[in-house]
């Protein structure tokens, strides 16, 4: 099936009689006929549902359909994309080791590689993606278990190479993890150019109309995690009575050992009603990214030729730094606009005081349109240097481009920058 079929029909087939659309099964809990039979479920929870802390079966509908859109073997939601992220990095990483990041990826995701991580005993050591292969290979260390990048950064507009750093991470050994969550898989299937593991957040496009907020992570079912370099996922578990993930599960071995340990000890598991939301936002996502895009670019031409715009981010536009990297990896480059003001944050700030129809939040790959402003905002935590790093200075709006008719949207940025002296 194609994209547009698989977001109608993947992960929901419905038998004689059951109903059409994937039903929300509002239960946490699942009846045995006999003592024995809960007791092999706890020795290995892919044998029947347990407990709606680690799987659902309207969650499991939605997981089953991200994967196939991805090519996937297998995915697992959470209830956010920052759990998402951090569940994909615990699942290889402990105390001790160390892990690689672009600088070009969400603050939020800065905050929890730099910080959070770092009292857990987990290094996170950043490299620009404009690093030579030479100054990427001198950041592993004898512990780094994974690199990791966004396709397209939120909000510096700048696009992954993605085959680029997966080469890299695999001449060591270690998986490329790829942040999917502005591509979506309609826009980009980083599985197809190298990456192993690929997160969202399907708070964003996925969902679409910022209804809940979730995450999910998908794996490849290629990486050869008996390399050596994770004997967490070869070696005995000594909570599930010496279960070697590997050795039981084969290509899903990281995915089941990410639902089996983590998400049993952490619970960070969607309810099944968010599930049915984001559902139906995955049911119309072929159709709104392309229109999203085509919004978006009509949008991008028109700033890239107001004269109170200093810059604009878009790697859909012919003159981005990104353009030739955005044409080999992407079908459509979203409908994120990153640009800078001229004049700095005070003009910034009254331009986006003065819009009407684009709202002023903290949200982002939304039906509607929405701004913010990153330095102040999103990104409100992180230092002047880490600004730098990440693309960011006190001019920069990003700019959410929604589906309305985009002459109402270029309406709206008219009127705004009329307000700019």
């Amino acid at each position: 099936m194609k994209d547009a079929t698989k977001c109608l029909h993947s992960g929901y087939h419905p038998k004689n009689t059951e109903p059409r659309v994937v039903p929300i099964v509002q239960s946490t809990t699942y009846v045995f006929d006999s003592t024995d039979d809960v007791a092999a479920v706890f020795d290995d929870p892919t044998k029947a549902l347990i407990y709606s802390r680690f799987a659902n079966p309207t969650v499991m509908a939605v997981e089953q359909k991200i994967a196939e859109l991805e090519g996937g073997v297998a995915a697992m939601c959470t209830t956010s994309g920052q759990a998402a992220n951090l569940l994909a990095i615990l699942n290889i990483c402990r105390a001790g080791d160390s892990f690689i990041s672009t600088t070009q990826i969400y603050g939020g995701t800065i905050n929890l590689f730099g910080f959070t991580l770092k009292k857990l005993g987990i290094e996170c050591i950043f490299v620009g993606e404009e690093a030579t292969d030479e100054e990427i290979e001198a950041a592993f260390k004898p512990n780094t278990k994974a690199v990791f990048g966004e396709t397209i950064a939120n909000p510096a507009l700048s696009v992954f190479d993605i085959e680029r750093f997966a080469k890299i991470a695999h001449k060591h050994g270690v998986p490329l993890i790829v942040d999917n969550t502005f591509a979506t898989p309609i826009l980009c299937k980083p599985f197809e150019f190298g990456a192993d593991i690929v997160t969202h957040s399907t708070s964003k496009y996925m969902d679409g109309h910022a209804l809940q907020i979730g995450g999910v992570i998908v794996d490849s079912g290629k990486f050869d995690w008996s390399n050596g370099n994770f004997p967490e996922l070869v070696e005995p578990d000594e909570s599930y009575h010496g279960l070697s993930y590997v050795k039981e599960y084969g290509k899903m071995a990281y995915i089941l050992k990410a639902r089996m340990q983590l998400m049993r000890d952490f619970g960070c598991y969607p309810a099944a009603h968010s599930a049915f939301l984001l559902n139906l936002g995955l049911e119309t996502l072929a159709v709104r990214m392309k229109q999203y895009c085509e919004n978006a670019l009509t949008v991008a031409k028109y700033l890239e030729a107001n004269d109170k715009v200093e810059s604009v981010m878009y790697p859909g536009l012919e003159n981005d730094k990104c353009h030739a990297l955005a044409k080999k990896y992407l079908k459509g480059c979203s409908g994120v606009i990153t640009f800078v003001i001229k004049g700095g944050k005070a003009n910034a700030v009254k331009f986006m005081d003065a819009l009407s129809l684009a709202s002023n939040e903290v949200h982002v790959a939304d039906i509607r349109t929405c701004v913010l402003h990153p330095a102040s905002e999103t990104h409100r935590q992180l230092t002047d240097e880490q600004l730098v790093a990440a693309g960011i200075n006190s001019g920069m709006v990003r700019f959410s481009v929604g589906l309305e008719d985009v002459e109402d949207i270029l309406a709206d940025l008219d009127k705004a920058f009329a307000a700019i002296d």
